[in-house]
This record gives structure tokens, sequence and C-alpha cells, in this order.
């Protein structure tokens, strides 16, 4: 019984040692199969998320493309190790500790985009949504002006259907191709069976799915009219958010009916700090690294904000930020915060579920 996810009743002692050992025979299996594909081992997280925060990941792979990408996945399905994809990282809050267990695939270099005939735009999941909408805007097609100032990428975008000032994603996507990594299948889905929902997807729920390609349907409009509402939303963002600052964005979704950064900020926690992480005395809904955070300090602040929040105003707030390892979840105050899969094991037991 080789297989991780088959075994039933091993300890986490025992099942942390086998995908350890599964992690380094896949590296091997990586290095003699992809010899020119970038692969860093235990590289330093902090060099690659916009909070600056975060130890090493046991390894960190870097395809030049989508189909290095899917063979990168095969090898990878081979010794029972999933991998999880990182785009720009702006979302993400990655422990000092490091994640010895963890295997990171950038989309660093999946950037083709590109007009099809029919005029809607062909982006893969590396093109970040600034770039994006540039592209449209210089093409004439209105519809992603929102997503300007958002530093995140199509993938990461795609996942979390992400949005700004009244405007989502899922206005804009057509179709998303990806991959189901246990299957090693690809799969064509349409908008709508891609359930987009606020800053959820269907990709989100399930995991297991690594985004490759999205099809944006735009409508046509004139591209100086495009060009100034961008640079109006982009200097609406530089007068309310701390961009001068390490965040991963907005720090907490909003409420049913409420918006957090009024909460918090009416809770009297605007310029509240633990260690080098403060919420923003520029805007309640950020968190930033105000200089030397560590993860901790983020955890322990949006622990204490939420907590304040809850007893003050009787409302859960639910972060959006995606918190790794796995087992920081947030269960004191309202419902827990999902784990993060980042193995077979793992989607096994959520299937169970």
């Amino acid at each position: 019984m080789d297989s991780i996810e088959n075994e039933k009743g091993i300890s986490p002692e025992e099942k942390s040692a086998r995908c350890r050992e599964n992690l380094e025979k896949a590296i091997a299996a990586v290095r003699a199969a992809l010899p020119g594909m970038t692969l860093l081992e235990n590289e330093p997280m902090r060099e690659h998320c916009s909070f600056r925060i975060g130890g090493p990941v046991r390894a960190l792979a870097v395809p030049e493309d989508v189909m290095s990408l899917a063979r990168l996945c095969s090898i990878l399905k081979d010794n029972h190790i999933a991998p999880m994809m990182l785009g720009n990282g702006t979302n993400i809050l990655f422990p000092d500790e490091g994640l010895a267990e963890l295997f990171l695939v950038s989309t660093e270099k999946l950037t083709k985009m590109f007009l099809l005939p029919d005029g809607a735009i062909y982006a893969e999941a590396g093109v970040s949504l600034s770039k994006l909408s540039i592209f449209a805007q210089q093409n004439s097609l209105s519809g992603l002006e929102f997503a300007s100032g958002i530093p995140g990428t199509v993938g990461g975008g795609t996942i979390m259907n992400a949005g700004a000032y009244g405007g989502e994603l899922k206005d804009a996507i057509e179709s998303v191709v990806c991959l189901y990594v246990p299957e090693q299948r690809l799969y064509e889905l349409s908008n709508e069976q891609c359930q987009f929902a606020y800053r959820t997807s269907l990709f989100k729920k399930m995991g297991g799915c690594l985004i490759l390609s999205v099809v944006f349907r735009l409508s046509a409009g004139e591209g100086e009219a495009i060009a100034a509402k961008m640079r109006e939303l982009n200097e609406r963002r530089r007068d309310k958010q701390p961009l001068d600052l390490p965040s991963a964005g907005s720090a907490f979704k909003r409420p049913e009916g409420y918006y957090a950064a009024a909460l918090i900020d009416e809770a009297g926690l605007k310029g509240f700090r633990v260690g080098g992480a403060q919420v923003s005395e520029k805007h309640a809904g950020f968190v930033v690294n105000v200089g030397g955070a560590t993860s901790h300090d983020v955890y322990d602040l949006l622990m204490h904000v939420r907590k304040t929040v809850y007893e003050q105003k009787g409302v859960v707030l639910e972060p959006e930020v995606i918190i790794l390892p796995p087992d920081y979840r947030l269960e004191d105050f309202g419902p827990a915060v999902k784990g993060n899969r980042v193995s077979f094991s793992n989607w096994e037991e959520e299937e169970e579920k």
C-alpha cells in the first residue's frame, strides 16, 4: 500500500512522514523528467507574496507553458502529491515556519493573451488583471475597468471571483479551461457551470482544479472613455487604500448587509496593532505589514478584529485572505474557516464528508 490517500487509520505523524517521502520522490522525478523547468527548493515565500511574510516551502516550480504544467502535474500525481497554484500571491498569508509538505506551482510564465476571431479575449492563468484590463481598453472593449487596479492574476481572480467597485469577474467570463488534478483531465466550463458567487466559485469549493485559461466576453466601447474610467477608479484606490504598505488586500469579505471596513472602524480598531501587523489607519478593511510583521502577528490581529466586531456588532467576519497552513482555523466566533487542501488525502477526506 504505497498510496497515502488510500490508507486509513494511520496517525498524523505517519501521514506526514509518508507525505514528505513522496514529496522527495516527486522532486527527484520532476528534476529527471523536466530538467529545464525552474524548480526552487526551500524557497522563502516572503519573496513571492504581497504581505512580504512567510518561511520556505519545500518546492516551488515555474512551468514555461500549459503543456509543461500538465506534465508536471502528472508527475506529482504519480507520486501522490497535490500541487497548490500560486499567482501573484496577493491574497495569501504564508506561515513563518514554512510549509515542508507543500509543492507550489507558479503561473508566472503562463501569460499568453490574445483576441479570438469573434472578439473575445483569451488569457492564460498568469496574466495579471491589470494587464488584462489594459489589453481590453486598447481593443476598445468595456467590462473590465474595475479590474485595472486589482493586483492578482486571471487564475487566482477567477477562483475567488475577484471584484471591486461594483464589478466582478463573473460578469465578464464566458468560459474557463481547468485541469482537474486527481483525474488528470481537462475541462472547459461555461460561466454558469463555474458556480460563481461573491468571492467564490466551483473551483474554490471543490479544490483540485488548476485554472489554465479563461475566455472573457466584453462589450464594445470607446477606448478613451474606458481609459478615463480606469484612471478614475485607480485614483480612488490611491486615495483610499494603503497601497504604500505590504498587505493582502481586503482582510475580510463583505458580510451581508454590512461593510467590513465600517464595522471595524466603528469598533474602534482602526490603527490597532499586533507586533508588525496593523489595521490600516487609512482603510480599516486592510491589515498591513508596517515592518517586521510575522504570520502570527497577522493571524492574532485577524482573530482580535473578528472577536471584537462579533462582540460589539454581532456580525461574523469571514477572512478574505487565504490563511496557510490548513490547520489555522478561526473557530471561536462564527463558522470555521475551511482548511486549504494541500494533499490528495485532504481531498479524499473532504469528499467523504
